[in-house]
Parts: structure tokens; sequence; C-alpha cells
């Protein structure tokens, strides 16, 4: 009884996490008259001081200064720490500019390809085995970006950066093996000076975008907010559901933002587009089901078809 109830507030919590990075896009259009720079540079700031109230509220001091210590003594988890903020930091800044620029569809894209891209860093750097399904579903995707680089002639840089930014995020995260809380609250910590720095710089030079109770200026200030929120959903979703649901539930966000830039935005999508999204998303498919029943069995069965040829060719 308590196990069910318990999934069904992880799947409410990972569903409310990924439909809010969704419509993340008609958030910043609010502030697209904001350098994506500048948003940046409040999105860490708030986000950092939202942050500190969650942990006091939470009470979650301590916790936080046990986990501080422990990075001070572990250099590599600590390195992992801070090269994660460095991409996280990285991959905001060209979601913003990406959407401020009516790329929405192209940053829908790259979220799809995320998956599959961590999954190559983990053979690459972790040494981890790739599955035959895995492998079918890499070479789908790859397919699928190739075709949209052909099909208009450039390659979809915003797709492939965000993609792979997040992708390296995952990691250094995987490395500095901390609590989200914590994890999140260090991560904005570590840019705040920086971020700081450039918004005093701006006010000084009299280019900053903020200044009293200005829609822009509250726009700004709640960055912080809806980028933290849906960081705890998820930190709650994914304690309470097994990767293969969480897995599922992850192209929700993507979904809506392709969605938005379509019907909302009205961005080009052409038939190219929908050729690569067709790779994309029969990779997915594949790589979503790849560890269940039924794919393990056709897996099995083909290694020994291959398996039987070869000891009769010999």
């Amino acid at each position: 009884m308590e196990q069910g109830k318990n999934i069904k507030t992880g799947i409410i919590s990972a569903i409310g996490a990924y439909s809010l990075w969704g419509i993340l896009p008609v958030y910043w259009k609010f502030v697209s008259q904001v350098p994506a720079h500048e948003i940046l540079s409040h999105r860490i700031l708030w986000s950092f001081l939202f942050m500190v109230g969650i942990v006091i509220i939470a009470n979650r001091k301590k916790q936080l200064y046990e986990e501080m210590n422990q990075l001070v003594h572990e250099p590599k988890k600590l390195i992992g720490l801070v090269m994660g903020s460095v991409f996280i930091s990285i991959n905001w800044f060209i979601y913003i500019w990406a959407v401020n620029n009516n790329r929405v569809i192209e940053t829908s894209l790259g979220y799809y390809i995320n998956p599959l891209f961590s999954v190559l860093l983990g053979v690459f750097i972790l040494k981890e085995r790739l599955s035959f399904w895995q492998l079918i579903s890499v070479l789908l995707a790859g397919s699928g970006v190739l075709y949209m680089t052909m099909g208009f002639g450039s390659v979809p840089w915003v797709a492939l950066l965000l993609a792979i930014s997040f992708g390296f995020y995952g990691l250094c995260k995987k490395v500095a093996n901390i609590t989200p809380i914590t994890s999140i609250t260090l991560e904005t910590f570590i840019m705040t000076p920086i971020a700081i720095l450039y918004i005093l710089y701006l006010d000084f030079h009299g280019a900053g975008s903020f200044g009293g109770l200005s829609a822009t200026s509250i726009f700004l200030v709640g960055s912080g907010i809806i980028t933290a929120i849906p960081l705890l959903l998820f930190a709650k979703g994914a304690n309470q559901l097994s990767l293969i649901t969480l897995g599922f539930i992850q192209y929700l966000s993507p979904t809506i933002a392709l969605m938005l830039g379509v019907f909302l935005y009205h961005e080009p999508f052409t038939e190219v587009h929908f050729i690569s999204f067709c790779f994309i998303w029969a990779a997915l498919f594949i790589f979503s089901l790849s560890r269940t029943e039924m794919f393990t069995k056709i897996e099995t069965s083909i290694g020994d078809t291959f398996a039987w040829q070869k000891r009769h060719k010999g």
C-alpha cells in the first residue's frame, strides 16, 4: 500500500518536473528583450538565494555542511561539482539564447538526443558496455542528425551543444555523488560571484535590465524559483521511480517544447524536420524498451543465430 503511494507520488513529481521544464520557453519569452548572458546571471544568483532558503526551511544545514566537508576531503568529487556547475551554466545560456532567438524546436531536438549521448559517455568514459539495442538507438539518432545536417546544409549545433553540455553535467553529478539540494545549492554558489560581478558591471555602465518593481525585474527574480522547483520535483521522482519509468516521462519535456515551437511560436517544421525527428523518436522508442524482457529475448535470439552461423561456417 505504502509502496504504491510512493510510486504515485513519484510519478506526479516527475511529470510536474518535466512539464515545468517543457513550458520553460514560455517563461523566457517574457524576458526576451534581456540579453541571454544577463538572464543567465540573474538565474544563477536567484537560484542560489532560493536554494539557501530551501536549505534553511527544510533544515538541511547539517547535511549541507557534512557534504561540503566530504567534498573538501575528496578532490575528485569537488572537481566533479565544479565542472558540473560550468556545464550547467553553459547549458542554461545556450537554452535561453536559443528560445529567445526562435529556435525552440531545435532545443527540443537537443533534449531528445541527450539520453543517447549520455549512453555514449558511459561507453567511452565510464567504460560501460553498449547493448545491441542501445547501439541501434545511437545509430538511428545519428542518422536523424545527419539527415537534418544534409537537408539544411548546416549542423544543428544548438541541439548538439544542449545534449553535450547536459550529458557532461550528468556525468559530473555522477562523479560528485551528492544529494540534489546540496548539489544545486553548491553549483549555483560556485557561479554566483561571477554572476554578481557581471550584474554590477552592467548596472555601473547603465546597461542592466534589473531595477525597481518592473515586470522584467520580477521575472528575473522569479527565474530562481522556476529553476529550483522542477529540480526538487525531479529529485523526489527519481528517488521513488524505476529508471525505465523515469526514462519514459523524461520525453514529456522536449515533446511539450516541440509543440510550443510549432503551434504557439509558429517556427517552421519542414519535411526535413519531420523525417529527422522520426529517426530520433524511433531511436528513443527502442532505447526506452531495450531493457524489457521482450527486447532482451530478441537480442539473445539474434546472438544465438549469429553464434550458430559462425560455428557452422567453421
